[in-house]
């Protein structure tokens, strides 16, 4: 029993024989091209922050993310910020190093004041006269301290191995139970802004905020190498910033410290300096024109705090699996490669293209909204990797479709003349997909004898004889601007006005009817020897109606036209033989052509047709008064002027006693009465 394929691997073939033909039609080198895009294309759509200019627009985007959906908070009442201003250097008369001496008196006073714990944001690098106090104010501490700490290796823009080694000296004589060290490092991106946790490097003490909540139960461990976006806060309040800030000369003076007591007293306490050229950092607040509490630059203790509170609220982003990453790389290109196939009209298009847009623009915007580190999502990275598959593969299909519509082109150019052929390539609705009636100029042509021929001949040489013969006339109805129908035999069919219609059509019919002649006349003049005597090219042409149009079904098409025009210029094809003529020509076809070529050949009833046709030959070369011989003598037959018709084809006679055609004319006007039609068998 024979299994029948399925109709699904049929149509899996099907798919498959199209794609390999359109990669045939593309050329192995344009295929690599796209396909060299499409991977570069996924390439930028996942590495888009790791490229040159992409990495800053994928940065610019974040900050504006970072920025809208930063949230609003009362001043936070767990961190509290001392900070050394620019009236402290005047008043201390020290800028760098700060005074030290100040910052001993500050802690004693916080520490009375039962601060939680105490950050310090200063760096001790450099050897001064008031060590020995800060050192004993330290050792004094009852709450928990903790320095600043950087080194040379993953901070030498910040300080030197000199610095690094006295900044060593003085932990080591400062450490105690109460006191420790702290990392203090920030990392910008290439860009200068600080945006992400800084790394943990190995040999660093904790990092400042991590340190502060070690041991208690504000602390949180995911922080511990936590890399991802630092949560910056928004004031809900211009009259109430993010966090207290207070002169450390208001702390360090025992008659003003009461006042700010409610601002230490159970706080985180992080101490720094506030200067406008020193320890400032941009965030995405600034580079996003939204500056918080209106500061162009956010000081590093600051930065530090924002850390800390992000610690204590446990905010900590969750990283997008990479997986989802690579999906929704995958999915942009997808989209960018499908958007460019259909065939569809510009604003649908538009809007495809501009809703795909603000889908890959809003989903790290709804990431982001949701709680989500989007802070290496590359929003920018899918954009361009849409546009590079869209182009790689709308450039491609244009290759193609540039192919299929050169072959086309030519193909329709073996039917059609060059600018019939260009007006549908241009405008595919002229070449009518169904039948319509259309009034046209229909041809048909035959070599007289050849049938014969076949039996006579190799079929080798008759194949080339029947090209050669095929290409003349085909030629020579392209060259007049006719449509080819089809080939039977030897036998040629062709009509003017369809598929495009032009006024001179009948014309260039009746001038394309002639000159076929004469292209048989030479084809039998360039037969080879030894090849049995040719006819002559024999040829109708009628003015009708026909109906138009592909015809054959989804199999197998063709423009072809059908109808009374049609056979009826067939019939006057076939009409040449009994009137010894060459081309014939209906009075309907000859009225329209605007030629005055013709001589009457009389009146013939054809088979198949009630109407009897007036027929005409075209004889450009004959002079006009032995066309007119011929006109007087069929009018007067038409009038039944028997006298006048005999002395009429007398004179015929005398002059055209080898005109075949003529001899024939005169033969059926004297053997008919008053217009009486000459019926062919």
């Amino acid at each position: 029993m024979a299994v029948q394929p399925r109709e699904t691997d049929q149509g899996f073939r099907e798919r498959r024989q199209t794609v390999l033909r359109s990669v045939s039609q593309l050329g192995w080198q344009r295929s690599m091209i796209a396909l060299g895009l499409l991977a570069l294309a996924l390439f930028v759509a996942l590495r888009s922050w790791n490229l040159p200019l992409l990495r800053d627009a994928e940065a610019g985007l974040y900050d504006l993310r970072a920025a809208n959906f930063a949230p609003p908070t009362d001043t936070d009442k767990r961190v509290t910020l001392v900070v050394y201003t620019a009236d402290t250097n005047r008043a201390t008369g020290q800028i760098s190093p700060v005074d030290r001496t100040i910052l001993a008196k500050a802690l004693a006073q916080i520490d009375q004041l039962g601060a939680k714990d105490i950050g310090i944001d200063v760096l001790f690098d450099s050897p001064q006269d008031d060590d020995d106090l800060l050192r004993a104010a330290l050792k004094a501490m009852k709450t928990p301290v903790y320095l600043a700490y950087a080194d040379n290796r993953t901070n030498p823009e910040a300080i030197t191995y000199e610095q690094e080694q006295d900044l060593r000296a003085f932990h080591a004589g400062a450490a105690g139970a109460k006191v420790k060290s702290a990392s203090i490092l920030l990392e910008t991106d290439g860009d200068g802004v600080a945006r992400r946790w800084p790394r943990q490097y190995k040999g660093l003490p904790p990092l400042l905020s991590v340190a502060l909540t070690q041991g208690s139960k504000d602390a949180d461990a995911r922080f511990a190498r936590y890399t991802g976006p630092i949560r910056y806060r928004v004031p809900s309040a211009s009259d109430r910033p993010v966090f207290d800030k207070i002169p450390i000369d208001l702390v360090a003076d025992p008659e003003t410290a009461p006042i700010v007591a409610d601002a230490i007293k159970g706080r985180y306490v992080l101490i720094g300096g506030d200067f406008s050229d020193f320890d400032q950092f941009d965030t995405p607040f600034t580079r996003t024109g939204n500056p918080v509490t209106g500061e162009t630059r956010m000081i590093g203790v600051e930065v530090h705090a924002s850390m800390l509170a992000q610690l204590l609220d446990h905010a900590w982003k969750a990283r997008p699996a990479e997986w989802l990453k690579i999906l929704a790389a995958v999915l942009a290109v997808a989209l960018g490669a499908l958007t460019a196939m259909p065939r569809t009209r510009p604003w649908v298009l538009g809007l495809a293209v501009i809703a795909q847009f603000a889908v890959v623009l809003a989903a790290p915007f709804l990431a982001e909204r949701r709680g989500y580190d989007t802070l290496d999502m590359p929003a920018t990275g899918w954009l361009i990797g849409w546009v590079i598959a869209y182009t790689a593969v709308s450039a491609s299909l244009r290759a193609i479709n540039a192919a299929q519509r050169e072959f086309a082109q030519g193909a329709l150019g073996k039917y059609l003349p060059r600018s019939v052929a260009a007006e549908i390539m241009r405008n595919p609705d002229r070449l009518s997909l169904h039948g319509e009636k259309r009034e046209i100029f229909c041809l048909f042509s035959d070599l007289e004898g050849f049938t014969k021929l076949t039996h006579a001949v190799e079929p080798e040489m008759i194949a080339r004889l029947l090209n050669d013969y095929l290409d003349r006339l085909s030629a020579v109805v392209l060259q007049y601007g006719g449509t080819l129908d089809k080939f039977v035999g030897d036998a040629v069919v062709a009509f003017w006005g369809a598929p495009i219609a032009y006024p001179d059509d009948g014309e260039r019919a009746v001038r394309a009817a002639w000159a076929m002649y004469e292209a048989g006349e030479e084809f039998r003049k360039s037969v080879p020897e030894g090849v049995p005597r040719i006819g002559r090219t024999r040829v109708g042409v009628h003015y009708g109606e026909a109906v138009v149009g592909n015809f054959g079904g989804e199999g197998r098409i063709q423009y072809t036209a059908l109808g009374d025009a049609m056979n009826t210029a067939a019939r006057l094809e076939g009409a040449n033989k009994p009137l010894d003529t060459r081309v014939l020509v209906s009075r309907e076809a000859a009225e329209r052509s605007g030629l005055d070529w013709f001589r009457p050949m009389g009146t013939i009833s054809l088979r198949g047709r009630r109407t009897p046709v007036d027929v005409f030959e075209p004889v450009p070369d004959l002079a006009p008064e032995e066309r007119g011989l011929a006109i007087q003598a069929v009018e007067a037959h038409a009038h039944g002027d028997g006298a006048r018709v005999k002395a009429l084809t007398d004179k015929i006679l005398e002059s055209a006693h080898d005109d075949e055609a003529m001899m024939n004319l005169v033969q059926r006007l004297q053997q008919t009465h008053k217009g009486e039609s000459y019926v062919l068998g």
